[in-house]
């Protein structure tokens, strides 16, 4: 059984959506603006109500924003940016979870779509850390911060001719570009592995040529069914990698050393 029989029109197929609403205009909404806007409300509605009755011993919802706030506020922010870092916590909180929530939806049958596996979520959430990052610097640093970034001290001068342009390219054009590929290329990778097996599934038990055939279904479920948990671990580590590098570059921008 090849990718073609089971996707006559290409694996375009399994990311392009047409609009519900305002088709062909600049406002159109498909499922994955469906899903960036709910992923937007679970956010804000998880804080908003975690915090809305705070108790000295948490429980429920309260109980899960605390521990995730905590979470990215020890492990990422303090530990990767230091005390300063905590300033931070807001930022890098919004954008772990708003990542994660997104990513999730592959794992939620009926959904089974992550809307980071469009280049268009990750590229937005790469420029937002960019504009962040280098923000701090020139806050932090002031004006000349982009030549204290790309001048590292200590280098021969002779060397600077070459190193200038290199250091260039790698903080300010690479890391954004970065970013946003990695978290894109995994999720895309992972929803097209969950929707082959799947779809063997259903070509498998609906085949006519014989019981045989049905018997072996369950060798594609049991893999659809481990690339399903795997997906929630990725989901997980790319909204956290994400993150964590978000926090690394704001950290190298709140400090002059390099």
């Amino acid at each position: 059984m090849s990718v073609a029989a089971l996707l006559p029109n290409g694996v375009t197929e399994l990311f392009q959506w047409d609009a519900i609403w305002g088709q062909g205009t600049w406002y159109a909404l498909n499922k994955t603006g469906i899903l960036a806007l709910v992923s937007t409300a679970i956010c804000i509605g998880l804080f908003a109500w975690g915090g809305s009755k705070r108790r000295l011993v948490p429980t429920g919802v309260q109980n899960v924003a605390e521990i995730g706030y905590e979470f990215v506020d020890v492990q990422i922010a303090e530990d990767v940016i230091g005390h300063e870092g905590r300033k931070f916590t807001p930022f890098l909180g919004v954008m772990f979870f708003f990542i994660f929530f997104m990513n999730i939806w592959s794992t939620f049958p009926g959904v089974q779509f992550p809307a980071t596996s469009r280049i268009a979520i990750p590229a937005l959430l790469a420029i937002a850390s960019w504009i962040v990052f280098i923000g701090v610097g020139f806050y932090k640093q002031g004006p000349l911060y982009i030549f204290k970034a790309i001048f590292p001290p200590g280098v021969p001068k002779a060397l600077l001719i070459i190193v200038a342009p290199i250091e260039f390219l790698s903080k300010f054009i690479v890391r954004p570009f970065s970013l946003a590929v990695r978290l894109f290329a995994n999720m895309f990778a992972g929803h097209i592995l969950v929707s082959l097996f799947a779809l063997m599934c259903a070509e498998l038990w609906a085949a006519h040529s014989g019981w045989y055939q049905k018997l072996m279904v369950p060798l594609p479920l049991a893999a659809l069914i481990a690339f399903v948990l795997f997906e929630l671990l990725v989901a997980f580590l790319q909204a956290f990698i994400f993150t964590l590098l978000t926090a690394v570059y704001i950290g190298e921008s709140l400090s002059e050393e390099h």
